[in-house]
């Protein structure tokens, strides 16, 4: 089972992005859980979302996983955080930050010996999308680090899934999709 932990702050899109990510991966025959786990609703306030994905019917609905990746779409998080709770040896963990990985690491020493890739998925948002929303930016990173999906499937696989949106921002999500994928480190 494929394991995967978001962090940010409400207001990012964490929740929306994980849903997102599950909506894609349904159509590909798969099991899938997107859920979210946060106290006050208030926006940014600190919160996790979740994704479980696997062949078989997913009867584990707890929020505590060992994560295979962990999604870091707030930097504060990073460094403020114990983002590496639970984590395994083989977790690979993908930051919105301007930092390398090198600086990070440096900042923030639990993530010695850790797999660590950096985007700086804000910026990309802004950019893009014109909003600090990093959680398309941050599917596209992970397309590239997991290599779970071809990124033109990926794209429009979520074309589907932002359908309701104006034309505009669909287009800039696909922008912002491609940026991250290539410009991960």
């Amino acid at each position: 089972m494929l394991e995967i932990r978001w962090h940010s702050r409400a207001g990012q899109g964490a929740v929306t992005g994980a849903k997102g990510l599950a909506d894609v991966i349904s159509t590909t025959g798969k099991h899938v859980q997107a859920f979210a786990f946060y106290g006050s609703a208030k926006r940014g306030a600190s919160m996790t979302a979740y994704n479980r994905v696997d062949d078989k019917v997913i009867m584990n609905h707890e929020k505590y996983m060992k994560p295979d990746y962990v999604f870091v779409i707030d930097p504060a998080l990073a460094l403020t955080g114990d983002i590496t709770l639970n984590g395994k040896d083989t977790t690979k963990y993908i930051v919105t930050t301007h930092l390398t990985a090198e600086e990070l690491i440096e900042k923030q020493p639990k993530l010695t010996g850790k797999e660590v890739h950096t985007v700086d998925c804000i910026t990309i948002a802004n950019e893009t999308i014109g909003r600090p929303i990093p959680n398309t930016p941050m599917l596209g990173a992970f397309m590239k680090i997991s290599g779970m999906y071809d990124i033109e499937f990926f794209k429009e696989s979520m074309k589907r899934v932002l359908k309701k949106l104006p034309q505009k921002i669909i287009d800039a999500n696909m922008l912002a999709i491609q940026r991250a994928y290539d410009e991960v480190k």
